[in-house]
């Protein structure tokens, strides 16, 4: 998430009630998690295993629950006991969940051409290009960016909160809310069919890139990142965090796990389960998805398997 306007170092500190170690002269221009980080953003960390990614990101401030770490020059840290909840400050300050009473927002911008059908919700801040086509109860959340010449069918929800939770088994509630103050972006040309959801990123942006596909009930994770000219069939289940690239096509039923890379050109057979990165160009199959050639040959030797046993307790 960018701020609309650079703050302080010494203003988060005051915000968030925590000590600043390192540079004290530093302007902050957004606000990430570390899967989303860029330059001028401050990020939080709270356990050891993530500490030297998080210093060493791009990052220019981390809060943290150690004040004994190496600090790169230039950067800033900003020690508290729990940089979870310091995280949650800003953000709630950011980026506060607004009441809304009407089903248009009054700000949301509508392109020239646009159809929008009966009890569709669109929240505020949405953006929404021309000659689009928004069927029935669909819901198009705040900060929502759509391009031009866009059919969302009905039922569809765009812009739900990130599935995304601090998880400590030292604590009453073990599951905590991460806020979501990220956004989806909708390019031009895509097709989303009814009864999908797409989650807006934690921090960043979930992209549905220009030209994509999608059938029928698909979720789309956070801060998933989808390039041009995809095609996905009904119930694909695409995790957080995942990057997709251009000309891939996941059949019915295909689940994809978190952070992880689907390469350009792709193909995956239905009922599959991506369980780790996928290269360019080649067709997979089953769980885990494998090359579609390598597990057709184990399943003839499945087949075989009876006769083999035959023969070797023959006497």
């Amino acid at each position: 998430m960018k701020l609309n306007t650079p703050v302080s170092v010494q203003w988060l500190s005051t915000l968030t009630n925590a000590e600043i170690i390192g540079n004290q002269q530093l302007e902050i221009s957004g606000v990430n998690e570390i899967h989303q980080v860029e330059k001028g953003d401050i990020v939080f960390v709270d356990h050891p295993k993530y500490y030297n990614t998080c210093l060493n990101s791009d990052a220019c401030c981390i809060i943290i629950n150690d004040k004994t770490v190496s600090i790169p020059e230039g950067k800033a840290l900003l020690y508290c006991e729990d940089p979870f909840e310091a995280y949650l400050k800003i953000v709630q300050h950011f980026k506060p969940i607004v009441a809304t009473t009407k089903s248009i927002s009054e700000d949301a911008v509508i392109g020239e051409g646009t159809i929008i059908m009966p009890n569709t919700f669109i929240g505020p801040n949405v953006k929404m290009g021309k000659n689009c086509i928004i069927h029935p109860n669909v819901s198009i959340l705040a900060d929502t960016i759509i391009g031009d010449e866009v059919i969302i069918q009905a039922n569809t929800v765009i812009g739900s909160d990130a599935f995304y939770y601090n998880t400590k088994k030292n604590r009453q509630d073990w599951y905590k809310k991460l806020l979501s103050c990220g956004r989806v972006i909708v390019e031009d040309k895509v097709e989303i069919g009814a009864g999908c959801t797409i989650d807006r990123g934690v921090s960043g942006d979930t992209i549905i890139g220009r030209g994509c596909k999608l059938d029928n009930m698909i979720h789309v994770g956070h801060d998933t990142q989808i390039e041009p000219n995809c095609l996905f069939a009904a119930g694909v289940a695409i995790a957080g965090g995942v990057k997709i690239k251009q000309g891939v096509t996941l059949w019915g039923q295909v689940g994809v796990t978190k952070t992880i890379t689907i390469g350009e050109n792709v193909t995956v057979l239905g009922h599959s389960g991506v369980t780790g990165s996928l290269e360019a160009n080649k067709v997979y199959m089953g769980f885990p998805a494998e090359e579609a050639s390598i597990v057709k040959r184990q399943y003839v030797w499945i087949r075989r398997i009876p006769e083999l046993w035959k023969k070797v307790m023959t006497p």
